[in-house]
């Protein structure tokens, strides 16, 4: 299985995929309603004034829809969207080079944006309060500072790590929303919507299957259908029907909880290494030979989410549900091992 099968981050191979099946305006966003329902107000009021949209901060585990709802938000408001992202900009004159060319009540999205260095995230703030961009031209002696008016725009940012963003550049975002995980439902019609998109003929039950293995992340969902559409392909079905899907996400290594190779062994590791826990995530990043980030940002909000995992001061530890799903024995309450029903 590819190693980037259930990791909700952004692959650039499947970008056309995404473009494809991206929902374009707030009423065919599946999903997030209390977000979409808050952004559609706050739209309406600026279109109303004829003033640019408060600037908006998104946040969440990836795969969730922040990029699409900023393209959202550009087309809602009727402008252009310049898209960058927070590891691109090394350096003020890079930022400042956009700033001058976004267009009146524009919209500028910064992806990844707690990833901006020091020296870059201080210059945006005279620009998201007061419009303006202030710059130092020259050196030494003769170093003068110049300040030049930017028009009026709005600034999208994105993360996953919404802590880590300086709190003077957190403050100046007017509106804060958080994504949250998918419940399987929203998932099942997002499934149904891009089958439709692709031409995949989808039978009773596949969508449904397909949408529980997802990890509550639309990404994740659409990925798994086109995989599972291959498996189809292969076997000369016309329809996805539920037999191949279940066929093909056990290929796929994606049991019925959504959890992939990595997720069992970082719980097994957890379990028969440690014991249960608590342990730190540096150790068992160590242990299972894997990127400390990629634990972080990418399998452990989903394991944490689902109940298979606590976070504690002490470290991580493995709940009597992953006990359970691993055929592992219970522990009572003072941690013995409780030998009746897995």
């Amino acid at each position: 299985m590819p190693e980037h099968l259930l990791a909700a981050s952004r692959d650039p191979s499947e970008a056309r995929y995404e473009e494809t099946l991206r929902p374009r305006r707030l009423g065919e966003y599946i999903g997030q309603e209390k977000v979409t329902e808050n952004l559609g107000v706050f739209i309406a009021a600026a279109l109303s004034r004829g003033e640019p949209l408060d600037h908006v901060l998104l946040f969440g585990p990836p795969g969730l829809g922040k990029t699409t709802l900023a393209h959202i938000i550009a087309a809602e408001m009727g402008v252009n969207i310049q898209v960058t992202s927070g590891p691109v900009l090394e350096r003020a004159g890079d930022l400042a080079a956009i700033l001058t060319n976004v267009e009146e009540r524009g919209v500028l999205f910064i992806d990844e944006i707690h990833r901006l260095a020091p020296a870059v995230a201080e210059i945006l703030y005279p620009a998201l309060e007061d419009f303006v961009l202030d710059l130092v031209v020259g050196s030494g002696p003769a170093a003068r500072t110049m300040r030049l008016a930017l028009p009026r725009f709005t600034l999208v940012g994105a993360t996953t790590r919404a802590g880590l963003l300086p709190p003077p550049l957190r403050d100046r975002f007017g509106i804060v929303h958080r994504l949250d995980f998918y419940e399987p439902d929203a998932l099942q019609k997002i499934v149904e919507r891009s089958a439709a998109l692709l031409g995949v003929e989808l039978g009773e039950g596949a969508s449904a299957e397909i949408a529980r293995r997802s990890r509550g992340t639309p990404r994740i969902a659409n990925r798994l259908l086109r995989r599972v559409r291959d498996f189809a392909h292969a076997r000369g079905r016309a329809t996805l029907d539920m037999e191949t899907a279940t066929f093909g996400l056990e290929r796929l290594e994606v049991d019925r909880f959504g959890l992939d190779e990595l997720d069992r062994r970082l719980l097994l590791t957890l379990i028969e290494q440690y014991g249960g826990g608590p342990v730190g995530i540096r150790a068992l990043a160590a242990t299972l030979g894997e990127d400390l980030g990629t634990l972080e940002d990418i399998y452990e909000p989903y394991l944490l989410q689902s109940g298979f995992l606590q976070r504690t001061p002490r470290g991580r530890v493995a709940t009597e549900r992953a006990r359970r799903h691993l055929g592992f024995p219970a522990l009572g309450a003072q941690g013995q091992l409780f030998r009746g029903e897995p």
